[in-house]
């Protein structure tokens, strides 16, 4: 029997080929990779790149290969490209709507400041609670709270998982991931000066 490290130390290679033929700017969730092992193994792996550097962790189960713009630094990926790595995860469809529909449609040369998606959200799904995300709180709930709709009264704290890095290693490196985050907003906050100046805007 394999061992899980040994496991991962197989599908870690396999994974970053699948990442590098994709196009930057892939969001991606451990299911695309599913083929290539048992789905602790494969989130082993996706760890394990993630502190690499090489992919970026966006939220729970939600990873996206990033652009590194010479200037700007590292790009957020799209909404559309994490609604639509969401949609597949679930078996959702998804269809834009409002002022992002028109904008897709050439209808309307509006930048949407907020992009809204219709779905289905999966055949069958059931709503259930998910701590620190949604609550469906009963009107007893409600009162006992003076009916204050704060939603941090009812939803509570999303559990955490233990990722198995002790903390005397984790702090330093999470500090040293600090820092360069402040290094590349100095250089973009310089750059963003710099193109202002050369367009005569002081």
């Amino acid at each position: 029997m394999i061992s899980p490290s040994k496991s991962t130390q197989v599908i870690e290679p396999k994974a970053r080929s699948i990442i590098f033929g994709h196009r930057g700017g892939w969001v991606f969730t451990p299911s695309d990779l599913a083929r290539l092992g048992d789905p602790r193994s494969v989130g082993m792996a996706l760890t394990r790149l993630s502190r690499k550097g090489i992919i970026r962790q966006l939220a729970r189960g939600l990873y996206d290969y990033p652009i590194d713009h010479p200037s700007f630094g590292r790009i957020p990926p799209s909404a559309d490209a994490v609604a639509k790595a969401l949609a597949k995860r679930d078996a959702a469809r998804l269809q834009p709507t409002g002022a992002y529909a028109a904008n897709i449609l050439g209808l309307s040369e509006q930048v949407p400041t907020r992009i809204v998606f219709l779905t289905d959200g999966g055949e069958g799904e059931q709503y259930t609670d998910t701590p620190g995300f949604c609550k469906s709180a009963s009107t007893a709930e409600i009162a006992a709270h003076g009916y204050v709709l704060t939603p941090g009264r009812y939803v509570g704290a999303e559990e955490l998982e233990d990722d198995g890095e002790p903390f005397e290693e984790k702090m330093p490196r999470l500090v040293a991931e600090l820092q360069t985050q402040f290094a590349e907003s100095d250089k973009l906050s310089h750059a963003i000066r710099d193109n202002l100046t050369k367009l005569g805007f002081r």
